[in-house]
């Protein structure tokens, strides 16, 4: 397949995940490698070490493994982001790891994913692992999720064996609640169905890995399957550039900007905006971006990504970590939120904790009010706990000493996700997603999330 990339090529973000051992490694340097996406020093680089190791062919793993540490253990570690194009799609990928205790570092690569690509050793199905990852997938509300069902070779490219591991597969996916779910057979060492269609799966008649990445249409939302350019203006104020820093271009002299990026929405000149929490409303005068050589920085809107300055008609007193929202679809300012968390940190989760919620710009001191329990990952059934351990997936329900802009994170990503903060250290203890408070969970009605305990 041609990696000469067009001048309509659309970016698709992408996230792997899988087991310790089920090939992750394996299958992204085969996607790189057979899609001509490395270069001839890196090529050689990993042809050199797998010869040093007494490899009789090139161990493409090695194109991901890139830490020295990675490489001594044999498995990933850390979220390591790679580039790559074909003509019609240009791909940030994040390749998380597989340990168990390293999914915090999915977590944090599949948080902005398009699409969560899983790989699962077809000969030990689906694993507690793999449960994990799903859910993770489904709490996050990545978009589709690709499943791999990798080492097809090892089972003599058995279809009765694909097709009981891709039975339980969607039997998982349906309990959670994961949208968009689809498998593939694979063999990510031969390079079966990961560009190119396999000719030692005739009994498989879809697409290979690239070709359905390629095809996959990214949704912000999939319940709504807009972009985040069509919903609600949602912009977090990061920086106040007042009059007295000084003009930002000759002709503004008086200047005083909100500095920031759209989450999601549009911002045009003259829509009317409300500023939470205060509630006061005005209106858009200007849209400014930093310029480019030979283009204006002015603009008449901007949309979702695109960091800019926004000029509001009235001098209102803003600060950093205040939202700018369209007045028609404005959030409400709350000071409880119910959400799902998974639990990143050694040290465990209890009721009473105080941490701080930080959401969007905006952080607040918050207090863990209760803990209404954790999902069990082999029953897919919630149960009760006193605390949440590293790696858990809880819902819990936090007081906050002052008002954020949350909102369901079932239909806004950005404005439903927040992190859990040690006040002392600084460390990230939590990812959390705000439940919708006219249902009892955020997922899917059918998702094992959905409990009232």
């Amino acid at each position: 397949m041609s990696s000469q990339i067009t001048e309509n090529a659309t970016l698709l973000r992408l996230a792997t995940a899988g087991s310790v051992d089920d090939g992750k490694s394996t299958l992204v340097g085969r996607l790189l490698y057979d899609s001509k996406s490395i270069l001839a020093d890196q090529l050689d680089a990993v042809e050199r070490v797998s010869k040093e190791r007494g490899l009789t062919g090139t161990d493409l793993a090695l194109l991901t493994d890139g830490l020295r540490a990675e490489r001594e253990q044999g498995i990933t570690i850390d979220v390591a982001y790679r580039y790559f194009a074909t003509a019609e799609r240009t791909f940030i990928l994040a390749d998380c790891p597989g340990h168990v205790q390293y999914t915090r570092n999915t977590v944090t690569g599949a948080s902005t994913a398009d699409v969560l690509v899983l790989l699962v050793d077809v000969r030990r199905g689906v694993l507690e692992q793999t449960r994990r990852h799903l859910a993770v997938a489904a709490l996050l509300r990545v978009p589709d999720v690709v499943v791999a069902v990798n080492k097809l070779d090892l089972v003599d490219f058995s279809q009765d064996r694909y097709d009981e591991v891709a039975a339980d597969i969607q039997q998982v996916g349906k309990e959670l609640g994961v949208e968009g779910l689809t498998t593939i057979p694979v063999s990510a060492l031969d390079g079966d169905n990961v560009v190119d269609r396999s000719s030692r799966t005739p009994w498989y008649d879809g697409p290979s890995l690239l070709e359905l990445l390629v095809t996959i249409e990214p949704q912000a939302i999939p319940s709504e399957g807009s972009g985040r350019d069509e919903l609600p203006l949602r912009f977090g104020v990061q920086y106040v550039l007042r009059p007295q820093q000084g003009a930002v271009s000759p002709e503004f002299v008086e200047y005083r900007g909100y500095a920031g990026q759209i989450a999601q929405g549009t911002a045009r000149v003259g829509d009317e905006v409300v500023v939470l929490p205060s509630g006061r409303r005005t209106r858009i005068v200007g849209i400014d971006i930093a310029p480019a050589p030979g283009k204006e920085s002015s603009r008449t809107e901007a949309r979702a990504g695109e960091s800019v300055n926004l000029r509001l008609a009235d001098e209102i007193d803003i600060t950093r970590g205040e939202l700018i929202a369209a007045a028609d679809a404005a959030p409400e300012p709350v000071t409880e939120v119910d959400a799902m968390v998974s639990w990143l940190a050694d040290t465990p989760l209890r009721i009473g904790q105080r941490v701080l919620l930080k959401h969007s710009t905006r952080t607040v001191q918050a207090i863990v009010r209760d803990l209404e329990g954790r999902l069990d990952l082999n029953t897919m059934t919630p149960e009760p706990v006193e605390h949440l351990e590293l790696n858990d997936i809880g819902r819990v329900r936090l007081k906050l000493a002052s008002p954020v802009m949350a909102e369901s994170y079932q239909t806004s990503r950005p404005g439903g996700a927040f992190l859990l903060v040690d006040a002392q250290q600084g460390l990230t203890l939590a990812a959390g997603m705000v439940n919708d408070p006219e249902t009892p969970g955020i997922v899917h009605p059918q998702s094992a999330f959905n409990w009232a305990i």
